[in-house]
């Protein structure tokens, strides 16, 4: 079984699942109902046009996350999560019995006061469930973590949307939904109760409860990381994106695929399964690690598949004669190709959303990472009103809904390309993870010898041209490669060795001064707690064979004694980045495509004991026959 459904099967992760789970398909399961209730029925309580009210009940919902997330951020920061959240689940079955006093009421007014109470308990809850995972998962399990609560969150929606329609469809459906979401919110309290104590990351702050100065100053704390902030901003567009498809579904489904309610449902149902789908296959994809790499290449296929779905839309022509019942509408060959586009655009949607909480969780400062998730939640609330007021714009100049479609797919091609520029890092990571994942099959044993914290230096045998990259790729932590000048200038390398601070080095009868500086960084580098790579035979071999080490390794563990992990790289001898039969990356598709490779690491030597000599034996026993 997978380690993220390992997970399930774990106390310190399941009770925290159930609990999430319950309370999203909860929210939704009153908020839906509601809005049917209203949309079918509004005569019975206002004269205000259903339209109306329906808008109103999302603006009532999402209000909260601006007006609390700041001093919902300060309470996760300061309290004991496992406590907080059992308390914002106490205030879900309050307001739920409040929501049950209304429907029994029939006072529309308590309706509406019961969603904004329910929206602040989400917005309560909001920071508190991100900021709690990375207390109670190592660094491995982050990303599985994630992916399990985006999907399941997801899922969550998608059945309570469905389940509050009906239910509230039913005879005497506000009774039978008074049922539900109490029983939901009884039964997510008493799940809440199995989760393990976290620990509060503050307790000495003092809460502002001045909300306007404290999402001010939530904000900034957002800011604080420069890369942090770029992915809250990745995340809040992923918001933005999202909600454009969900609140166009009604219209596509009805002017564009000619369908009925039951053909909304297959969008959102296909959509869903499409994210959940990609959040699962992070794990496997990042090699169970916050793998941003995978950001890029989740937003390429948002935007391809949203033009793909823009392009398919004309061919699909509603029917004149009212809705067509969703076994006709599945009849149309373009209507498949429509769910394909939504199905693809929910999987990268998941590859693109899930490294990017991972980041967010992993990199932020500790002591107030409630805070920055707060942060993160107000500007999601954000852009989730902009992506409304956009689409209400657009639609009403006059374009359809597959051209807002497209604006929205093109307009994330753009946001996307600015923010990696911004933060090349994220452009790295996805060509590093490209190059391992389409011209080779990576495999590694081991490779947790190398220190999750703290200063280190790794050697490895030196084959091709990519073995930083095929290191890079497999190492959690940042590793600055200490590498030949000439290599560092490569016009096809020199973007990831100079994003990746690389640190290029002369021999000495060449430059000794470049030599010098080369050292003098490595020494700051492991001072600052950095991993540092060596490839410490000085050259890329010609024969595949493990020429001598070096005795630069000897003089940077001399100044600075930190560990020294040996690495072995297997199957990289004859590739196209090689030198064998002659120059590289002369010869394309010299083996194929998908060869395997592996890289083994050994246990970690003291520094005394990390003499070139020693090394290259343990590097060439790592190695063995397989070059």
């Amino acid at each position: 079984m997978s380690q993220q459904f390992n997970l399930l099967r774990q106390r310190r992760f399941l009770p925290f699942f159930l609990t999430q789970f319950l309370g999203a398909f909860n929210d939704n399961v009153y908020k839906n109902a509601l809005v049917v209730l209203l949309t079918f029925q509004a005569t019975r309580y206002t004269t205000l046009p259903a339209g109306i009210l329906v808008n109103l009940c999302a603006g009532l919902f999402i209000l909260p996350f601006f007006l609390f997330s700041a001093t919902a951020g300060q309470i996760a920061d300061k309290y004991e999560k496992s406590r907080l959240i059992r308390f914002t689940k106490l205030l879900e079955v309050v307001v739920m019995l409040l929501a049950c006093a209304a429907f029994a009421l029939e006072s529309l007014g308590l309706m509406l006061v019961s969603l904004f109470l329910m929206g602040a308990q989400s917005s309560l809850f909001g920071p508190v469930k991100y900021a709690i995972l990375p207390q109670q998962l190592r660094e491995d399990e982050l990303v599985g973590g994630n992916a399990l609560v985006e999907s399941g969150t997801f899922v969550a929606i998608l059945i309570g949307t469905l389940a509050g329609g009906i239910i509230v469809s039913l005879p005497r459906g506000t009774l039978w939904t008074s049922v539900a979401v109490v029983a939901l919110a009884l039964v997510g309290y008493l799940a809440s109760r199995g989760i393990p104590q976290a620990q509060a990351a503050a307790p000495e702050l003092r809460i502002n409860w001045n909300p306007l100065a404290e999402t001010w100053r939530n904000l900034a704390f957002t800011r604080g990381n420069r890369t942090v902030f770029l992915s809250i901003l990745g995340v809040s567009w992923f918001w933005f994106y999202g909600a454009v498809f969900l609140s166009q579904f009604p219209a596509y489904a009805k002017d564009v695929l000619g369908g009925d309610e039951h053909a909304v449902v297959m969008l959102l149902a296909t959509f869903s399964v499409g994210i959940g789908i990609g959040s699962l296959l992070c794990e496997r994809l990042s090699g169970r690690h916050v793998e941003i790499g995978l950001v890029p290449f989740g937003s390429i296929g948002m935007s391809l598949f949203a033009l793909d779905l823009w392009w398919a839309s004309p061919a699909i022509a509603a029917s004149g004669a009212g809705p067509l019942p969703i076994g006709e509408v599945l009849a149309q060959a373009a209507t498949w190709r429509a769910l394909f586009d939504l199905v693809a655009i929910g999987i990268f949607g998941g590859l693109y959303i899930v490294p990017l909480y991972a980041l967010i969780q992993s990199r932020s400062e500790p002591a107030h990472r409630s805070r920055t998730i707060a942060g993160n939640n107000i500007l999601n609330a954000l852009f989730m009103v902009v992506a409304a007021g956009m689409g209400a714009g657009l639609l009403a100049a006059g374009l359809s809904v597959p051209q807002l479609f497209l604006v929205t797919g093109l307009l994330n091609a753009a946001v996307a390309l600015y923010i990696y520029t911004l933060v090349p890092e994220f452009l790295l990571r996805f060509l590093v993870w490209l190059l391992v994942h389409s011209a080779y099959r990576l495999r590694t044993r081991d490779i947790d010898n190398i220190p999750e914290a703290g200063p280190a230096v790794i050697v490895c045998n030196h084959v091709s041209f990519v073995d930083a990259l095929v290191i890079m790729a497999a190492s959690r932590r940042p590793i600055r490669f200490v590498m030949d000048h000439r290599i560092f200038h490569k016009p096809l390398l020199r973007f990831v060795f100079r994003e990746s601070r690389a640190i290029p080095i002369a021999p000495a009868k060449e430059d000794l001064r470049l030599m010098e500086r080369a050292f003098e960084q490595v020494a700051e580098a492991l001072e600052a707690g950095e991993v540092i790579g060596l490839f410490p035979e000085g050259r890329i071999t010609a024969d595949g064979e493990i020429q001598p080490f070096r005795p630069g390794i000897a003089r940077i563990v001399e100044r600075t004694p930190v560990p020294v992990v040996p690495l072995a790289l297997r199957g990289l001898w004859g590739s196209f980045f090689s030198r064998k039969d002659g120059p590289a990356m002369t010869r394309p598709l010299r083996r194929g495509l998908f060869n395997r490779i592996e890289l083994v690491a050994g246990a970690p030597l003291a520094p005394e004991a990390a003499t070139p000599a020693s090394l290259q034996a343990r590097v060439t026993a790592l190695r063995g026959d397989w070059r």
